[in-house]
């Protein structure tokens, strides 16, 4: 298994785009508390810069729906008085937007080079083997997706895994994150500590 795939240089294929759109989805429209949460951090702007609160928007509207739909996009788009190709340019671009949906526990394995360095392959591998799922899948029951993302900035604790945009699991190791996934099995929230170390509150 690698980080580092092969490029077919000289090849048509290495020429094409694979950016792909968003998933139609089912009719969207804020809930009424998301809708003014929204439109508070809006207030936060000028109002010609309304659409500076674009990736709060697509926050919330992963939070109600689990991942960001063709029209999720479309009611940011509209709330915010922008067109839906700005929202999807944002909702594209960013790792942390999921385009399909995933499991309650999206397990994020950061690939950058100190992480990769320190092992984070076998970090996928084990996780990968453990879940039985490929890199970018997601269980039958719903419960695990397993992804790769790039640095999640803590380079002098690699390797990362992070789960659901949120906690942290730092200087992972195979064994550590076998007992991760046994723990969000059985104890689901309450294993999730935010950052195992607990480095921050020393």
């Amino acid at each position: 298994m690698s980080f580092h795939p092969l490029m077919p240089y000289g090849t048509d294929a290495f020429h094409r785009s694979d950016r792909a759109l968003l998933p139609k989805g089912g009719p969207f429209a804020f809930t009424p508390d998301r809708a003014a949460t929204l439109e508070d951090i809006c207030s936060k702007y000028p109002p010609e810069r309304r659409k500076s609160a674009v990736l709060a928007a697509l926050y919330l509207v992963q939070e109600q729906e689990g991942h960001i739909t063709a029209n999720g996009a479309r009611a940011v788009a509209e709330f915010l008085r922008i067109t839906p190709a700005e929202v999807e340019d944002v909702a594209t671009y960013y790792v942390m937007f999921f385009r399909n949906p995933v499991g309650k526990y999206v397990l994020q394995v950061c690939r950058t080079l100190s992480c990769a360095l320190a092992g984070a392959e076998r970090v996928t591998e084990s996780l990968s083997e453990k879940l039985g799922l490929k890199v970018g899948e997601t269980d039958a029951s719903g419960l695990f997706t397993l992804l790769e993302f790039e640095c999640l900035g803590a380079c002098d604790r690699a390797p990362v895994v992070m789960v659901n945009n949120e906690h942290w699991h730092e200087r992972a190791t195979p064994e550590s994150c076998s007992k991760l996934v046994d723990d969000l099995q059985s104890r689901g929230l309450a294993a999730l500590s935010g950052c195992h170390l607990r480095k921050e509150s020393v």
